[in-house]
């Protein structure tokens, strides 16, 4: 009886950089009953490659959330030699007119998108004003917010605090830690929008989204910095309804993924 052939190991890895409009896909991960940005990816370059591919991102993005910026490996036995260059081509003819890869780089076999990313920067825009044309990349907020009061809580953010309040747990990973350590936070205005900008180690489920919608509660004065700071404290606040608050996934962008 022949002996069965054991499955070769990879010996290419190629890092992507990729953008996606996420508003046509449940998110960035593959489903089995969904269409997902990492689905199509993974098509688009085992029809380019002629090989079935390991595929892995640097985030998880949810349903209806963009990216500017996110990092995928590839790893795969090469059948024929392509360059990069070429690669990148044939991949973006393949897909979808939503996703576009940005760039195509050789890597160390050892390399990881999401294992060796030390950092990930996120970035909400919140519309001042209707908009004809970009409806599906902001969140509109009709009430004039209080830019300085977002601003004051928003300076709280940075540093390391324990998420819990803006963690959705019934999306969490089994024994998730919540706490995380934020680098930078701000708020900033750019003509009709306002952005908020949080960079981090990495983010618990939901969390930029929650923060956005209760930093927009604080702009509508509807709660006080009192109640940011306590949510901010990781105990529980039975009389603050943050997942209520959660801000639609339109406004919300992966902007970069940071390495060593």
């Amino acid at each position: 009886m022949a002996r069965p052939t054991e499955k070769a190991a990879p010996h290419q890895c190629l890092r992507l950089t990729i953008e996606y409009d996420g508003g046509k896909y449940s998110g960035w991960a593959e489903q089995k009953n969904a269409r997902t940005v990492m689905g199509e990816l993974r098509v688009a370059a085992e029809d380019t490659l002629h090989a079935e591919v390991e595929l892995v991102g640097a985030g998880r993005t949810d349903a209806g959330v963009h990216a500017r910026g996110q990092v995928a490996h590839i790893k795969f036995r090469a059948r024929q030699a392509m360059a990069v260059e070429q690669i990148a081509a044939e991949i973006n003819r393949k897909l979808p007119a939503e996703i576009c890869v940005r760039r195509v780089e050789t890597a160390p076999i050892a390399f990881h998108a999401r294992h060796d990313a030390i950092g990930r920067e996120y970035v909400y825009q919140i519309s001042r004003r209707k908009t004809a044309f970009e409806k599906r990349y902001v969140w509109w907020v009709k009430e004039p917010l209080d830019l300085a009061g977002m601003r004051e809580a928003a300076t709280t953010i940075a540093g390391r605090h324990d998420f819990k309040n803006f963690q959705a747990q019934d999306a969490a990973r089994p024994n998730e830690s919540s706490i995380v350590v934020v680098e930078s936070a701000e708020i900033v205005e750019q003509d009709d929008r306002i952005l908020f900008r949080i960079a981090a180690s990495h983010f618990v489920w939901r969390m930029v989204r929650r923060l956005t919608g209760t930093l927009v509660k604080v702009g509508l004065r509807d709660i006080s910095q009192k109640d940011f700071a306590a949510l901010m404290s990781g105990k529980p606040c039975p009389k603050l309804d943050v997942a209520a608050w959660t801000a639609p996934s339109s406004g919300l962008f992966l902007e970069s993924v940071k390495y060593s």
